[in-house]
């Protein structure tokens, strides 16, 4: 039951070939100090064990939902979790990762205080071998967070506030940019489930969380971040973190950027972010290594005509910004991809 006080929170875990970790993500999940919870999980059609193990628990604990369907992707997953939630709150998990054991008090905490329409805590990558410690410290739950800031325009904090070295420059000079940062990434967050009315992800698509990003964030009002780490994010050697990826992903990832970067152009937002994404992932398509196919090289040119088309689109002043942020954002990324594949 739900009542004022303790609302009905429901976490959708897509469920795919994950037998070594989602014991893990789901104890995480089920040990939660908050416990007023609908755990939904997805079989999207795994191969291995997976769907035994979900079954599994869901013998074991009357809140968790397994439903079991063709493999049909990440965002059919997704989709087929938020039709059938039934939460006052909707709550993301990959099944591999682990969350704090307070996640979903503190994000709920957050968002009842403040009255923010989505709360967001800080993450951690970690690798495979971390595994058992990263579980036993996420088990033991993290302090209170010290800090809880409330911003408003959240479409504008995901289009500027995306360079790591400018967010330390922006702390240092008093302005919460740490705070204002997020991503498009699902998990760590808690929402309204009434922003999720009407939206749904694109199925069939790689950049599903970020083709949906933009209509989401201009829906909210404010958002609440809390200054604590509540979910640990595992990065393993067979992840999309890690595999070689094709033309399709960056094709994807260039459709949304660009989706994106219209809709800050018609709600007045400079498209910092979006013009990083269309831009990169523009250039990445001629290192894909499918990239040889002539259909992939008539849609690269076409892709070269809409990129050229949207970014005449933007005042001069604004397109010297992106190009310096973007420029900022690709060095980030190199050391970032050395570090996170280096993990074990």
């Amino acid at each position: 039951m739900s009542n004022s006080t303790t609302p009905l929170v429901s976490i959708i875990v897509p469920v795919y070939n994950a037998e070594n970790y989602l014991r893990y993500c789901v104890d995480s999940i089920l040990q939660q100090s908050y416990t007023n919870l609908e755990v939904i999980l997805v079989d999207d059609g795994a191969k291995d064990s997976s769907p035994q193990i979900c079954d599994e628990f869901a013998a074991q604990d009357n809140r968790v939902t397994v439903i079991h369907q063709e493999n049909g992707g990440i965002a059919k997953a997704q989709n087929t979790g938020l039709d059938a939630a039934h939460g006052e709150y909707i709550a993301f998990a990959d099944n591999d990762d682990i969350l704090d054991r307070h996640n979903i008090e503190y994000l709920l905490h957050a968002l009842q205080n403040t009255g923010a329409d989505m709360s967001k805590a800080r993450w951690r990558q970690f690798g495979v071998s971390q595994l058992d410690e990263v579980a036993q410290e996420a088990a033991t739950g993290a302090e209170t967070p010290s800090k809880i800031t409330v911003f408003e325009h959240p479409l504008a904090a995901y289009q500027t506030v995306f360079c790591k070295s400018l967010r330390i420059i922006g702390d240092k000079l008093g302005r919460s940019t740490e705070a204002r940062y997020f991503n498009e990434a699902n998990w760590c967050r808690l929402y309204k489930r009434e922003l999720w009315d009407g939206i749904r992800f694109p199925e069939g698509m790689y950049a599903q969380d970020v083709m949906v990003a933009g209509d989401l964030y201009i829906r909210m009002h404010k958002v609440a971040d809390l200054n604590v780490n509540l979910y640990n994010w595992l990065q393993s050697a067979g992840s999309v973190t890690h595999q070689e990826r094709s033309f399709g992903f960056y094709h994807d990832n260039f459709t949304a950027g660009a989706a994106n970067f219209r809709l800050c152009l018609e709600q007045g937002v400079r498209p910092g972010r979006s013009y990083y994404t269309m831009v990169s992932q523009f250039h990445a398509e001629k290192k894909s290594p499918d990239y040889h196919k002539s259909d992939n090289q008539a849609q690269h040119k076409v892709d070269e005509i809409e990129l050229n088309n949207i970014l005449s689109l933007l005042h001069i002043s604004n397109r010297i910004f992106c190009n310096i942020t973007y420029r900022i954002r690709l060095i980030e990324k190199y050391f970032y991809d050395i570090n996170i594949k280096n993990m074990q």
